[in-house]
């Protein structure tokens, strides 16, 4: 087999060797080496030869000049066992298990696609190493000219004649006319040119090896790839004479292997090179034949030879070809190899000095071509021609007018729109005017802008991008937008240059306005691919409202969503515009979610510094990424990259993506003079951090002064992050720290920066109105140790021909894995998905378009994942409730039926019992609260971390509740000890006048036993019997029902010190008969008569504390107990709750309070001197006897006749319909209620928020004024009838039926259990009726209300057996059953028998959503905050003020101004204690601190109320004895439909 024929199989096994089989030829793509996964975090040695490749890529790419010493690690048998004794000769070569690192090089490039071996080629630049020039295609005898390759390198440097002006040349190496030098060798060489060549151009700096040369690791092996690689590297001059070996720049191009072997190379280099080195021993006659063929070989050729090498046929060579003795360099053993590298560069400084033209890379194009070279770049021609294309005009125009002309979307109108959202939101120059009509004016101008946006048609160059990215082939796509990019960075550098030189020279005036319009300059100049990016994103948003230019472009998203993952990055924020196309980024990142299956959990990572700090280059070599930098533009703003995580990683990770944020630098010095600057800092800084998981604060020791700056800035934002509840990850990266001891000798410089970041953030604390918040570590979990970073500088020496600093890349390895170690642990909740993190981003923006932004911050995920801990929070608040109800239940009716023979004491003392026990309770139930709102905080997959700054007010919530809980326990028992002690004399007549009735019927049964008496005479001696018995029953004692409770009121009022005026009073009944009025002497206050003169106020306030009154003395009145002191010392403590809880002390005077309390109280007595009445009658002795007389006249008539009577006293018995009515009673309540909470309706009690939804909703639906005024002045009375209203609805339809006979069928089993469990105690030989009840009733004693006087009066001389009246007994019960289902089944008065229950389903379900009662000071929107205890007052949208009775003071006119625009804007309202003193709006929580108002979340989220006040103005007016509100021509479009989405909006509902 020839040569020829091997090459390809030689190819192949070396490939195979290496693990690469599979990717040849050029199949290997950038974005699997830019796959984060285990590999790429946790570095490991190299063990065999397959893992060298992505060994060398992974290093490369994180920057790592020790990318190439990457031979695999000896196993230690292979050491250990080798032995002298063995042949020295026949030893395995090592070369088996390795490769030579230019084969792996070569390899590398045959298998990459062609933007790999770009990005192969820049880092191995970067790292100062020698890149293809000319690649040697093994499996043939071609040669690539590699200039696509290399289109990717751009340098800088500064020739000496620009040393003076400190100027810098900065080009691609491609195009930059460059002098090449050649080094080349002959088959007989014994000196290493590549050792030459590295000492040339390690002259002055540390020698580098950026060729690689045979004593380096695995130098020395066989090369069988490598062989006519053509390498170049450039040597650069930094302008200083000291440091550089030339004064220009110079390319060195390295063939490898000699000329014979590499014939077509070598004659490239001969064409292309300004001069040729050749390195040899002796010449062989073939490659005498190639050098005499040569023409004007003296000018180029140098040959380099050792002395002791010199023969008579070199010498004899050298005078045919004619070569002048100075271009024969000769090494003798004598000089050393530094003496000789000044020789070469003697020779080589002469070579250029006789230079008359260079040529540049993309000059050697025809060269190659002649030769037979194929050109790697001619692929990509036709797309060249397309970019060339598009920006055919921008050397005849300025860039400023052909973006002008070419890119129209993201001129002047573009900024102005984001400049009026931004007025939007601040107001800042709404002036005195009206807001809301400044608000539609701004609208109104926003939607002329879109307008005008939308006549724009595409530019040709426009279309043309948009076709070429639209097109299914991706290489074409990527292709096509390098093109673009060279050729933009190619033609902003000039012009950059010559502005920034320009900027130079004019900052040394100290002219600022001059140096500002060259700042903007700049800004106007920069052109690049990211430019017709946005402009393609704009021609989105643009059209979006246009089906017609939709149906067009529908397919952009997808698109981009395809470049984001092919490694593209995105603008996220056009830093120009200060402005983010939300419509645009939301598909693009949708598209990108649908495309990865809607896996796309991500982790977001951003990088925070001052300009020119290493940001990029850090994040570069952390994850082996490119982001648009560099090319001498000016970039603004902040663009995104997504890097896949591998599937081996995910779990570790916890996210599918990592997001890469990569931001302009802080304190630009380009845009400082700009005068939004300052204000651009702190928006990007606060978005960028308020985005990331983590933020790495690069922080370069050098620039003091600006890093306090970022260092500022950054603080403010993490402390925002901190007030909304999002915990951000930081690490701080401190730039060229190189020393060994760094870590140690820097701890002071740690701590002096913790106390810098301390006193900034109490400095932030003050201007953020959070004062608690003292140190940095209140606002995160920072470790002096952990997470600050020492990282050396990037280079070893002076750039740009200084080596990389391998400790940088290792410090920077070293960091990313720590982090990414340890991201997971620490993150607080679980990752963001893409749509998650698309809420977050949106709501985050609108806030930092607010001035104060903790003020203005409101976020969809933050409302959803409050929403959801309300929901679980109330669910556990019921559940509480519910527990200790049926507990409270079970106490009390312990406590009624107690042995009425055990006396007060005893009842007493069972009280305390009882009140101990569930006390107990309570407490257990509040533990468990308490654990399952810490467990709910420990979670991670809810969000729940942006909830932090609630965690307080939920926890204050549970110890409030179960302290109301407790006060309500302590009342009920005791009030039903009152109950008990009320009946008690009742029964005790009642018990010793029936013990007198059974005496004197025995006697008369023993009178009459041995006459024959007919029924009528028995009766007629019964009843003269019963008239005696009966005659002189005591009636139950009257009580002064007014003067007790006149007395109540005296003692609440007594330390008011108006007693005095209460003595005077004799009649409290004639109080409160009419309606009350309120009057001037009402108020004290100047500014309140004024306002209650305007709007009524106060008679508002008395109307809605008399009506919330009288709904309480009502409800009490409606059970059957007696009147007790209780009654009215909790109704005036409800008076007091209703006075005093929401109201100021101006508002009213004492005599307001006395005079209110007095027609209450009025009230009150009449009814519960009513209420005295009714249980005088119901429970007077003699009347409960006479109902007794039957039952006794039975038992007189059976006994006399010896009947068997055994049925008759257990259907008596049986008749215990009273206390199974009143066992339903007692559990129906909490049962409807959680009917309701399990319905079909649930979600409307699932939380307040979810509640003001929907009868805000059915509000709209009604379309009823009434129920609009009483919702808005009337919101409690308005909110319980609503609840009793849907509970009616939802108990129709048998639903109350259905309950009341599944707990009838619950009680009738347990009388039957207990009859059971009963006859189980007694023994087999006791036959005693009465014992067997008794027994029975204990049972029951926890269920049922069986009196022990009723058992024993209703077993009056029972004759029967225990099993007879067993069987009467069930027999009875079962027909009681059917009698009580068949009344259920009947049509009942469903609000009587709800106010029957003794736990009422509408109270419990008001405590539930009605919370804390509080209303926005200026519209009385209701507080929507969850629990009882939160600091702050909320609601979700605020309406017009004009609804909340505000109006303007001098004309009457309703004001349609709404609360969150007034706070943001430059409006003022009234002092309330003072009329004469405004107040600015925007400072309101000076005033109202505890409530907290945040911009509307959309501007149609108010659509709602301005809808209602629109449709109602009149009406509305006329209630309020004003003039219609002046609204907004643009609300009298909102519709109702349009009202209902801006509702929906509001709360969130989907």
């Amino acid at each position: 087999m020839s040569t020829e024929e091997q090459k390809p199989t030689v190819l192949l096994d070396v490939l195979s060797k290496l693990g690469l089989k599979k990717y040849y030829p050029n199949n290997l793509s950038l974005q699997s080496i830019l796959e984060v996964n285990k590999s790429s975090i946790h570095e490991n040695a190299v063990l065999s030869v397959d893992e060298m490749p992505f060994h060398f890529l992974r290093k490369l790419f994180q920057i790592n000049a020790g990318c190439r010493n990457c031979t695999p690690l000896l196993s230690s048998h292979e050491d250990d066992d080798y032995s002298f004794d063995e042949d020295l000769y026949t030893a395995n070569d090592p070369s088996e298990n390795t490769v030579h690192p230019l084969d792996l090089i070569v390899g590398l490039f045959l298998c990459a696609d062609s933007f790999l071996q770009q990005e192969i080629a820049l880092k191995m630049s970067l790292c100062q190493f020698s890149v293809p020039l000319l690649l040697p295609q093994t499996n043939s005898n071609q040669c690539t000219l590699m200039i696509w390759a290399l289109r990717e390198i751009v340098k800088e440097w500064c020739p000496h004649d620009m040393c003076q002006s400190r100027g810098f040349v900065e080009d691609n190496i491609v195009q930059a006319k460059i002098p090449l030098i050649s080094f080349v060798r002959l088959k007989n060489c014994s000196s290493s040119k590549s050792q030459f060549l590295n000492q040339v151009l390690s002259r002055g700096q540390q020698n580098h090896n950026m060729f690689i040369h045979r004593d380096m690791e695995g130098g020395a092996l066989i090369r069988t790839l490598s062989n006519g690689l053509v390498e170049v590297c450039w040597f650069l001059p930094c302008g200083r004479e000291n440091l550089d070996i030339f004064p220009e720049p110079v390319a060195f191009a390295n063939l490898r292997g000699h000329i014979c072997e590499s014939h077509t190379q070598f004659a490239f280099l001969y064409e292309v090179s300004n001069a040729i080195f050749v390195f040899l021993d002796k010449f062989e006659e073939e490659e005498h034949h190639i050098l005499k063929a040569l023409q004007d070989a003296k000018s180029k050729l140098y040959f380099v030879v050792h002395k002791e090498r010199v023969t008579d046929d070199v010498k004899k060579t050298l005078q045919e070809l004619d070569v002048p003795k100075s271009n024969v360099k000769v090494k003798n053993s004598r000089t050393n190899t530094a003496e000789f590298t000044k020789v070469i560069c003697g020779a080589i400084k002469n070579s250029l000095c006789s230079i008359k033209s260079t040529m540049s890379i993309e000059d050697m194009v025809e060269k190659a071509v002649v030769l037979g070279l194929t050109v790697d770049e001619n692929k990509t021609l036709d797309q060249k021609e397309t970019a060339e294309k598009i920006l055919r005009g921008v050397g005849v125009r300025s860039i400023p007018h052909f973006k002008k002309q070419q890119l129209p979307l993201q001129g002047e109108k573009w900024k102005r729109l984001s400049q009026l959202e931004k007025q939007e939101c601040r107001m800042s120059n709404v002036g005195t005017g009206a807001v809301e009509h400044y608000k539609a004016q701004i609208q109104e101008e926003k939607i002329h802008i879109w307008k005008e946006q939308n006549k724009q048609t595409l530019s040709q160059g426009m279309h043309d991008f948009i076709k070429i990215l639209s097109t299914s082939n991706t290489e074409r796509r990527n292709v096509f937008l390098k093109w673009m990019k060279f050729k933009f960075n190619s033609h902003s550098r000039d012009k950059l240059t010559r502005l920034r030189n320009t900027f130079k020279e004019q900052c040394k005036t100290n002219d600022a306005k001059l140096i500002a319009e060259i700042g903007q300059a700049l800004l106007d100049t920069s052109l690049g691919v990211e430019h017709y990016m946005r402009e393609m994103g704009l021609h989105y948003e643009v059209s979006f409202h246009s089906d017609i230019a939709m149906a067009k472009i529908s397919h952009l998203p997808k698109v981009a969503a395809e470049m984001l993952l092919g490694g593209y990055s995105l603008e996220l924020l056009d830093g120009v515009a200060s402005n983010i196309p939300e419509k645009w980024v939301t598909d693009v990142l949708m598209e990108l979610h649908k495309m990865v299956g809607e896996k796309s959990r991500l982790l977001v990572l951003t990088v925070l510094g001052v300009q020119s700090t290493g940001k990029a280059t850090l994040l570069n070599t952390m994850f082996g990424v490119q982001f648009p930098v560099s090319s001498g533009r000016c970039t603004r703003g902040a663009y995104m990259l997504f890097l896949k995580v591998g599937e081996n990683t995910e779990k570790e990770l916890g996210c599918d993506f990592i997001l890469l944020i990569d931001t302009e630098g802080l304190k630009s010095p380009d845009l400082a003079q700009l005068e939004d600057s300052y204000e651009h800092d702190n928006q990007l800084a606060t978005f960028v951090i308020g985005l990331s998981d983590v933020t790495i604060v690069n922080i370069a020791m050098e620039n003091a002064k600006e890093m306090k700056d970022v260092l500022q800035i950054a603080v403010h934002a993490f402390l925002r992050m901190k007030q909304i509840g999002k915990k951000t990850i930081c690490h701080f990266v401190h730039q060229n720290v190189a020393e060994v001891s760094a870590h140690t000798r820097t701890l002071t410089e740690r701590k002096h920066l913790l106390d810098q970041l301390n006193q900034m953030t109490q400095i932030a604390a003050q201007m953020e109105k959070t004062p608690g918040i003292q140190a940095f570590t209140d606002v995160l979990d920072y470790d002096v140790e952990n997470n600050n970073w020492n990282i050396p500088g990037l280079w070893y020496g002076t750039p740009p021909m200084a080596p990389v600093n391998t400790g940088y890349s290792e410090a920077v390895s070293e960091f990313k894995k720590y982090l990414l170690g340890t991201v997971h642990g620490k993150k607080q909740s679980k990752a963001s998905n893409i749509p998650e993190f698309l809420q977050w981003m949106t709501s985050l923006w609108k806030s930092v378009k607010y001035e104060n932004f903790i003020f203005s911050f409101r976020n969809t995920l933050v409302a959803h994942a409050y929403e959801n801990l309300c929901k679980e929070f109330n669910q556990w608040e019921w559940e509480m409730r519910k527990e200790i109800l049926s507990r409270q239940t079970a106490a009390e009716l312990e406590v009624v039926n107690a042995n009425n023979k055990n006396g007060l004491e005893t009842w007493n003392t069972l009280v305390m019992l009882k009140k101990t026990e569930l006390a107990e309770e309570i407490e257990s139930q509040k533990r468990k609260m308490k654990d399952k709102l810490a467990d709910y905080y420990r979670k991670k997959d809810i969000h729940v971390s942006l909830l932090e700054k609630y965690k307080t007010d939920f926890f204050n919530s549970i110890i409030s509740l179960s302290n109301e809980i407790q006060n309500s326990v302590n009342s009920n028992l005791e009030g039903a000890l009152e109950r008990k002690i009320a009946l008690e004399k009742a029964l005790n007549i009642i018990q010793e006048y029936c013990g007198r009735i059974e005496d004197r019927v025995m006697q008369l049964l023993s009178d009459c036993k041995d006459t024959q008496l007919s029924d009528d005479q028995l009766r007629e001696e019964f009843d003269k019997m019963w008239a005696a018995a009966t005659a002189y029953v005591p009636a139950l004692k009257k009580q002064d029902i007014p003067a007790a409770v006149l007395n109540q009121l005296r003692k609440n009022c007594s330390y008011r010190n108006v007693s005095e005026d209460l003595q005077h009073i004799k009649d409290l009944t004639s109080y409160g008969k009419t309606i009350f009025t309120s009057y001037m002497n009402h108020v004290d206050s100047i500014a309140e008569k004024f306002k209650n003169t305007l709007t009524g106020k106060l008679q508002i306030f008395a109307n809605e504390v008399i009506a919330t009154s009288t709904t309480f003395v009502v409800e009490q009145t409606k059970s059957n107990i007696d009147y007790h002191d209780s009654l009215s010392s909790d109704l005036l403590k409800v008076i007091d709750d209703l006075l005093f809880k929401h109201s100021k002390p101006d508002d009213f005077n004492i005599k307001f309070e006395i005079d209110i309390k007095l027609h209450i109280c009025g009230f009150a007595a009449r009814e519960f001197l009513l209420m005295h009445q009714r249980f005088l009658l119901n429970n007077d002795p003699q009347t409960q006897l006479e109902k007794y007389k039957p039952q006794y006249l039975s038992d007189f008539l059976d006994l006399y006749k010896q009947t068997d009577h055994c049925q008759r006293k257990a259907n008596d018995f049986v008749h215990i319909k009273p206390a199974i009515e009143d066992y339903l009673n007692r559990v129906l309540g909490i049962d409807i209620v959680d009917f309701i909470l399990t319905s079909s309706h649930s979600v409307e009690y699932s939380s307040r928020s979810s509640f003001q939804y929907n009868i805000q909703k059915e509000l709209l639906l009604k379309y009823d004024f009434d129920a609009f005024v009483k919702y808005i002045r009337q919101y409690k009375m308005y909110v319980k009838d609503w609840i009793f209203e849907q509970i009616l609805k939802k108990m129709q339809d048998n639903t109350l039926c259905d309950l009341k006979q599944k707990h009838l069928e619950v009680v009738v089993t347990k009388i039957l259990n207990a009859i059971k469990e009963s006859l189980k105690k007694l023994s087999d030989d006791n036959d005693n009726v009465p014992e067997l009840v008794s027994i029975m009733r204990t049972y029951l004693s926890k269920d049922l209300v069986i009196l022990e006087d009723t058992e024993k009066r209703t077993l009056f001389q029972i004759k029967s057996t225990c099993q007879s009246f067993t069987q009467c007994f069930v027999a009875s019960l079962s027909k009681l059953k059917e009698t009580l289902n068949e009344e259920f089944s009947y049509i009942e008065d469903v609000p009587e028998t709800l106010n029957k229950l003794a736990i009422k389903p509408q109270d419990e379900l008001f405590k539930k959503v009605f919370g804390c009662g509080h209303q926005c000071p200026f519209c009385k929107i209701p507080c929507e905050a969850g629990g009882k205890e939160h600091k702050m007052h909320h609601a979700a949208v605020h309406r017009p003020q004009g609804l909340g009775q505000y109006r303007n003071s001098i004309n009457e006119v309703l004001t349609e101004d709404l609360c969150p625009n007034d706070v943001h804007g430059a409006a003022e309202f009234q002092h309330p204690d003072n009329p004469e003193v405004w107040v600015p709006y925007r400072d309101y929580s000076t005033i109202y601190p505890d409530w907290h108002i945040p911009p509307d979340p959309t501007m149609e989220s108010s659509d709602y109320w301005k809808f209602v006040l629109v449709h109602y103005n009149e009406r509305f007016a006329k209630e309020y004895l004003a003039k219609p509100a002046k609204v907004p021509e643009a609300w009298k479009k909102i519709t109702r439909e349009k009202a209902l989405k801006g509702l929906k909006d509001s709360f969130n509902i989907r």
